[in-house]
């Protein structure tokens, strides 16, 4: 898509712009506390409504909002509800965050997973969560890269790089608390922004045509809804963005926040599918970029409100991911060692911060399919299902955790390699293979963690 010269100094003027807002809004984090859980400087909490919003513009992340319209076109609604079923994990995660911190006094995933599954089970959980993260970035910053030019050339990489160097700027000078204010604004301007897009979108066919775009049929995205349900599972898990806001207000708080949150994402997900519903119905350009394409034809400037919407919902992902990574390496990387945190912690966290910025962006700049950071890395932590979900059964159990986990990072692999047998598949369509890999994965994941439960009950009674 080209403008002329001047419009392209409001593309680039904007980004720059962003940075610099985000930066004078961003808090100091003077304290370990507040750079690292998000308290101000005092040691507060941040409040419920401002962890509800965090919670739901960090989960609205680039590469959603455009994998959203890409399966609205590709499906009708039935590609929108299939990804913005993935929202459902929100509660999933916030009620069992709730019950591990008021049944279990848990101060986190990393030493509840050290204490109920031993130190080598966390540290394959981090080094999971690691990889997580480290998609996050390339995921988001080429999202941001593909509205200034197409992949390869150097308007991609560079505003992908600018993103991601504003984004770091804002990020190491508040961590966590910078992140949370920061998703306060980042979230109503993309409601406000969102509601534009849509309102230039619904009227062309109007909302009832729109709605009925597509066919459930398991062949025609049914396969995915299914696909997204059985990851909700173990899905949430795996994402520090997420879970690291379980553990930093009060336990009902937090969980109304999570379960708010995510209605309102399910709700502006769906909603942003119709944007890829509309390309659908007007015969537009299918591939991976399907936004893009829908506003490059409404012309330049709303093309530019949907480079808007990309950089606020990567910029609050990406800030996430930098917060995230940091706690991971500066705080709970000592805990697998077994020792605490040291009094270099923070600074430890912001040349983490620094690392990943740089080497996060090494698959963008190779070019990688952005769904893939969804649909595979879901299926490498399906063992994380049994886990957590049936850790009321467990006293101490090593074996439990790793006959679940790696059996599901195995399948992932395979998939990603395509190496699954086609008799997996269930159904004909494009996800039958994905399902029937997350179906009867997850059942022998759930199988591996009873199995040892199953053989400590035995032995306790053979021993009686």
């Amino acid at each position: 898509m080209s403008f002329d010269p001047m419009m392209g100094l409001y593309f680039w003027g904007f980004l720059v712009l962003y940075g610099g807002v985000m930066y004078a809004m961003s808090p100091s984090a003077t304290t370990v506390s507040s750079f690292f859980r998000g308290t101000d400087n005092d040691g507060r909490p941040a409040s419920e409504w401002a962890l509800m919003m965090s919670i739901f513009i960090s989960w609205i992340f680039a590469k959603s909002v455009t994998n959203a319209a890409n399966l609205g076109a590709a499906y009708g609604v039935v590609g929108g509800l299939a990804y913005a079923t993935y929202w459902l994990s929100l509660p999933v995660a916030g009620i069992v965050i709730y019950w591990l911190r008021t049944r279990h006094g848990a101060r986190g995933l990393v030493p509840f997973l050290i204490e109920r599954y031993g130190r080598t089970a966390a540290l394959a959980f981090a080094l999971a969560i690691f990889i997580r993260l480290y998609n996050e970035v390339w995921s988001n910053t080429a999202v941001v890269g593909a509205y200034y030019g197409k992949a390869g050339e150097w308007q991609f990489i560079a505003a992908a790089f600018l993103f991601t160097a504003v984004t770091l700027f804002y990020s190491i000078k508040g961590g966590l608390r910078s992140s949370i204010v920061t998703d306060i604004v980042q979230g109503l301007l993309f409601i406000v922004v969102l509601g534009i897009v849509l309102f230039l979108v619904l009227p062309q066919h109007g909302t009832g045509t729109l709605l009925a775009a597509g066919e459930f049929r398991l062949a025609a995205g049914v396969d995915l809804i299914l696909v997204a349900a059985l990851q909700v599972l173990s899905y949430p898990f795996h994402d520090p963005v997420l879970t690291d806001r379980g553990f930093i207000t009060e336990e009902k708080s937090m969980l109304r926040a999570m379960a708010i949150s995510g209605v309102l994402g399910f709700i502006c997900i769906f909603g942003f599918s119709l944007v890829g519903v509309h390309a659908k119905l007007e015969g537009l350009p299918s591939g991976d970029n399907v936004p893009g394409a829908v506003a490059a034809a409404f012309g330049a400037v709303p093309y530019l409100l949907m480079t808007m919407i990309m950089i606020v919902a990567a910029g609050s992902t990406l800030d996430s991911t930098f917060a995230s990574v940091s706690k991971l390496v500066g705080q709970e990387v000592p805990l697998l060692a077994g020792r605490r945190p040291g009094a270099n912690a923070l600074k430890i966290g912001v040349w983490t911060m620094i690392a990943i910025a740089m080497l996060g962006n090494l698959p963008m700049i190779a070019g990688t399919d952005i769904l893939k950071a969804t649909t595979v890395s879901g299926t490498m932590v399906m063992g994380l299902a049994p886990v957590f979900l049936l850790a009321p059964l467990v006293r101490y159990s090593p074996w439990s955790f790793h006959l679940a986990f790696w059996p599901g990072v195995i399948l992932g692999i395979l998939l990603a390699a395509s190496a699954i047998p086609q008799s997996w598949a269930i159904g004909t369509g494009q996800y039958a293979l994905l399902l029937g890999a997350n179906l009867y994965g997850l059942a022998i994941c759930f199988a591996g963690f009873l199995l040892p439960l199953a053989w400590q009950r035995l032995a306790a009674r053979a021993a009686a």
